[in-house]
């Protein structure tokens, strides 16, 4: 959907496209200027963007979302290289809301909306590698009629390299983590490999990438146990651990380091195109994502009286008893392997009044399979009884169409229409098994099954009726369906058919800017958004480690989002201000609880009634500051809060779940000479809570959500036209900092790429 999108009516991402394109391809500033321009007019929302000269020169990147992580309000969740789970948060929309965002790549849908969580829903990112990225857009708000509900927060487009001539690249890459945290020391080295190829044969564009990573991650768990109110001189004595407050605030000993993983991940594309005609393009892009991971676990606990390693039982630590179940270290410990299907196959036509497109893209579970111990440890590392999780048949396929209509070569009207169809479905399903390492399967004990399917048509019309004025109205009518719900467990006991359900909601937009001269342009917009549940929220029930309970009758949320912006560009950069306001009804929000009436404290999604995001952006670049001195940055201020929510009554007024009242960034580069670029970068983020109605007033302690300031240093450098160096220390001010995980410390990076 990404390339077709951009061809639509020349008014959306395709002018943040063409701008950006000319800022970094070309000397020429008028024609800089000019696009510029174009875009701050014709754009429905505020955007920003990247491109690959930018991302070489400024960013320690193994991974594709590290593209993202200077943009404006953007957050990505990434624990670790290679980290599979890695949701987005927008300026509106906290880690937990992956449904809540669009990633596109070439076409196709990388968003996991199976589900709406930072595990299994993440996005794919794994899909795409940094050596093939032309460029990376990302629109906020869900002010465009192109894109479903799901864009409330924001829409990134990665669009790859289509070569017209021989070109490939060999990039090495490696980086050192230092990691130092209660009993855990570590060096951890990732590696990454990857290569590029492509060429022009007539009228057909190949291009080909392929890449291995493999890392060595921090821990993303911890074992921790409640101190007891009073000593005692019961359980088996030993030694180790750590005291330290929960993110409640109660004492708490952290026994040991979990879900310590070793991953070894491997991506492959091809992207294709074919140029029937000189106006008719076809194209192919596939993809293979494999990915191999080892999790282990390290206890810091040993026997008083043997000094052997101890991970559960009846214990007594330094005067205390505690009962460590034998899941407590297990259940960090786990095989996990994927092998993930993507194609998106699309036709295209250009015209001088008429723009055309359809595309229809697959993501596909092949193989997806996780095995965990049920026994304790250590006998469980050799073996044992435990799971295994498949969610093979799990994935998405979508298709849409297009069709943009241009009054005259000025294009003084432009009027798009387009259609949409999507299915998602969930197949989740848990085995017993009597060796959790490479046993069969058995009985089966857990298993959530569904479908949502929806259907779309849309229109926007792009107006430019007066000199200084652009109006964008538009609209998206939506009928959606979830069935085939399945719901089985053996403890607890469940076995449920859910019921059908289905849905048609429509979403208007308004856009309008005014361009007053002097590179100078303001825009108001407007857009409704029906998010309507996915498949996973309706459907897809867990109980471990913490149950979640599905709910089959949750309602769409409804988003009103408005935006006032002011934009300025000229030869050497843009300045923007961003005034956002969003109020959203019948949220899909997790909230925590008591299950079914007993103690044990469960997961819940539900409609709050209503929450309020507002608050004001500002993000600005300048090239040439200085001389050889280029500057960008921004400064996010959001009061994103429950407004009312019968369910928790308590939770209104308080701060949604990772949504910081503050969000910054700046980097700063410096070009001593031509070859040689010098980027020191800082990321921030104030305090924000993982609870809905912030009980948890411990930020910086395992599952706590802390506030942070992460500091990056690159050095890239240009030895000659083919050979690049790239050295560089991410987190240099070592901010040890918890966004309910552990998240890396101070980074050594290095990375060399041979051009042909």
């Amino acid at each position: 959907m990404s390339r077709l999108s951009h061809a639509l009516a020349g008014a959306c991402l395709s002018a943040l496209a063409t701008a950006a394109g000319a800022q970094t391809t070309t000397p020429d500033r008028d024609i800089l200027v000019v696009a510029e321009r174009q875009r701050a007019a014709t754009a429905p929302a505020s955007s920003a963007s990247g491109d690959a000269a930018q991302i070489e020169t400024t960013i320690n990147a193994m991974n594709v979302e590290d593209t993202l992580k200077y943009l404006p309000s953007l957050i990505v969740r990434k624990r670790h290289i290679g980290d599979t789970q890695a949701p987005l948060a927008t300026r509106t929309s906290g880690l937990g809301a992956s449904a809540r965002s669009l990633i596109y790549a070439d076409g196709a849908l990388l968003s996991a909306l199976i589900g709406n969580n930072n595990t299994v829903a993440s996005p794919r990112w794994n899909l795409v590698s940094p050596q093939e990225i032309a460029r990376v857009d990302v629109l906020y708000g869900p002010f465009s009629a192109r894109y479903p509900g799901n864009s409330i927060g924001a829409v990134v487009e990665v669009t790859t390299r289509l070569p017209d001539r021989l070109e490939a690249t060999a990039t090495a890459a490696t980086s050192v983590q230092q990691f130092s945290q209660y009993g855990t020391r570590a060096n951890l080295p990732p590696y990454e490999t990857g290569i590029t190829i492509g060429d022009r044969f007539g009228p057909l564009s190949l291009f080909a990438s392929a890449d291995r990573v493999d890392s060595r991650a921090q821990p993303l768990l911890y074992v921790t146990a409640t101190r007891p109110a009073a000593t005692a001189a019961t359980g088996a004595a030993a030694t180790g651990g750590y005291d330290d407050l929960n993110r409640n605030g109660a004492p708490i000993r952290v026994l040991g380091a979990n879900a310590i993983e070793h991953q070894q991940q491997e991506q492959y594309k091809l992207h294709a195109a074919l140029d029937l005609t000189s106006s008719v393009r076809l194209s192919y892009v596939g993809g293979l994502f494999v990915n191999h991971t080892d999790a282990g676990a390290e206890t810091y606990l040993a026997s008083a009286a043997t000094g052997a390693p101890v991970y559960a039982g009846a214990l007594n630590i330094a005067n205390y008893p505690y009962t460590v179940a034998a899941g407590a270290f297990s259940g960090g410990v786990y095989r996990y392997d994927e092998r993930h299907w993507s194609h998106a196959l699309s036709a295209s036509g250009t015209g001088a009044r008429v723009d055309w497109g359809v595309i229809g893209t697959l993501y596909d579970f092949t193989h997806d399979t996780q095995r965990i111990p049920t026994g304790a440890l250590p006998g469980a590392f050799s073996g044992g009884a435990g799971t295994i999780t498949r969610l093979d048949g799990t994935g998405w396929q979508t298709a849409d169409a297009h069709l943009t209509w241009r009054s005259d070569a000025r294009v003084t009207n432009a009027l798009t229409a387009g259609a949409h169809g999507d299915e998602f479905r969930l197949k989740s399903n848990r085995y017993v098994t009597t060796d959790w390492i490479g046993g069969d399967q058995g009985a089966l004990n857990l298993q959530s099954l569904g479908r949502t399917r929806t259907v779309a048509v849309w229109a926007e019309d792009v107006v430019r009726a007066a000199a200084p004025l652009t109006l964008t109205l538009g609209g998206r009518y939506e009928w959606w369906r979830a069935y085939g719900g399945v719901n089985f467990s053996v403890s607890p006991a469940i076995l449920a058919l859910q019921p059908e359900r289905t849905a048609a909601r429509f979403s208007p937009k308004a856009s309008l800017a005014y361009s007053a001269g002097s590179g100078w342009t303001v825009r108001g917009s407007y857009g409704d958004a029906w998010r309507f549940p996915t498949v996973g929220e309706l459907y897809q029930i867990v109980t471990t480690p913490v149950p979640a309970v599905p709910n089959p009758n949750l309602r769409p949320e409804h988003a009103r989002s408005e935006e006032l912006a002011l934009e300025h560009v000229d030869a050497r950069g843009s300045l923007r201000l961003s005034l956002f306001n969003e109020v959203v009804f019948d949220a899909l929000i997790s909230q925590t609880g008591p299950l079914n009436g007993t103690t044990t404290l469960a997961t819940f999604v539900q409609n709050v009634d209503r929450t309020r995001a507002r608050g004001v952006e500002l993000a600005g670049t300048r090239t040439d500051l200085v001389p050889r001195v280029d500057l960008s940055g921004s400064v996010t201020y959001a009061d994103a809060t429950t407004r009312a929510d019968a369910a928790l009554p308590g939770a209104v007024g308080k701060l949604l779940s990772s949504v910081p009242h503050w969000k910054a960034t700046l980097v700063a580069t410096w070009r001593p000479v031509d070859a040689v670029s010098l980027t020191a970068a800082g990321r921030y983020s104030s305090r924000n809570y993982g609870t809905i109605d912030n009980s948890d007033p411990v930020g910086n302690t395992y599952g706590g959500f802390y506030k942070y300031l992460v500091v990056d240093l690159r050095a890239a450098i240009r030895a000659t036209e083919r050979f690049t160096l790239g050295l560089g220390v991410d987190n240099v001010n070592n901010d040890r900092y918890f966004l309910f995980h552990p998240f890396p410390q101070r980074t050594f990076h290095a990375d060399v790429t041979v051009r042909l």
